[in-house]
């Protein structure tokens, strides 16, 4: 009967009716270049709602927004080695401009702790200067093997938290702070049911001491990483030579952290609540009153929403 109105069963393929969902509600169509996406007006607005919500609660935890450089010396990601090592696969690197060769090659920025570090050994020399907390709304490029739309693309929109701290305590304590805040609006906002946990050695961020995440549970069984926050420790202190004098006057390594969550949230919340009638939107998330209604093929008032049996 579902596929009667244009969409596949989620019990017959689960990732075609994903994909299906997306373009008929209109929230995304595929790119000229290959893992790009063109994110539609009503897919946008859903972006802005979230980026509204989080960025009101990163501004009640003291966190200010900052803009960093898209192009990145490849030197600053050498300077971490697992940074370097754990990115390589899925660099864009620009080797040309201006109708030149350059001196040295510029990576399109994957994420932006090196030169987010870089800029912190010019500005921090005193324990006056800390914490260090700002937040990026932006967007990054890494080169995937095989993408799809919101999950996983070569490029997507995201914000991503950096602090730095005069101790390891306050950096841990922030890593906390902002995986509840993560938390909270997967439960609050979207209604999401999510696991707050710690990713394995293997899986953590290239660069940190470890890394924690909300891990959310979709209608297919599978586990979808939905937003992480990491503790770097000294790591990119030492690398960029991060110090400060503390009041002790003893000279210190900062102790940073980043986190972050992009675009992949609109896809959980599409996986998490549509079924095989289209789209189905928790209340807090609609852009506006008007949604996809898979029984006309346009879009209706709320006769057409439905709350999922999950």
């Amino acid at each position: 009967m579902a596929k009667e109105k244009g969409l596949t069963p989620q019990s017959q393929d689960f990732s075609a009716w994903y994909l299906e969902v997306i373009q008929k509600a209109e929230l995304a169509d595929y790119g000229p270049v290959r893992g790009t996406i063109v994110v539609r007006p009503y897919g946008y607005a859903l972006w802005e709602n979230i980026q509204q919500t989080l960025d009101r609660m990163f501004k009640e935890t003291g966190h200010q927004n900052a803009y960093f450089p898209l192009f990145i010396p490849m030197s600053f990601l050498k300077k971490e080695a697992e940074h370097v090592e754990g990115f390589s696969p899925e660099l864009a690197v620009v080797t040309h401009a201006g109708g030149e060769e350059l001196e040295e090659p510029l990576a399109v920025r994957p994420t932006s702790e090196t030169v987010i570090g870089y800029m912190w050994s010019k500005w921090i020399r005193s324990w006056r200067d800390l914490p260090q907390l700002l937040n990026q709304w932006g967007n990054v490029v890494r080169w995937e093997m095989r993408t799809r739309p919101f999950l996983r693309t070569s490029e997507f929109l995201w914000q991503e938290g950096h602090t730095a701290h005069a101790t390891r305590e306050e950096a841990e304590e922030e890593v906390r702070r902002m995986l509840s805040i993560y938390a909270k609006l997967a439960r609050e906002y979207a209604a999401i049911p999510v696991i707050e946990g710690r990713k394995t050695e293997k899986e953590k961020f290239a660069g940190a001491v470890y890394t924690t995440t909300i891990e959310a549970m979709m209608r297919d069984g599978k586990a979808l990483q939905s937003g992480t926050s990491h503790y770097l420790g000294e790591n990119f202190a030492r690398a960029f030579d991060i110090k400060f004098q503390d009041k002790d006057l003893q000279v210190k390594y900062v102790h940073t952290t980043s986190w972050g969550l992009s675009w992949r949230f609109i896809g959980a919340i599409i996986m998490t609540h549509g079924d095989d009638q289209g789209l189905i939107l928790p209340p807090a998330s609609p852009p506006s009153k008007w949604w996809w209604c898979p029984s006309t093929g346009r879009k209706a008032g709320r006769r057409c929403w439905r709350w999922p049996l999950i």
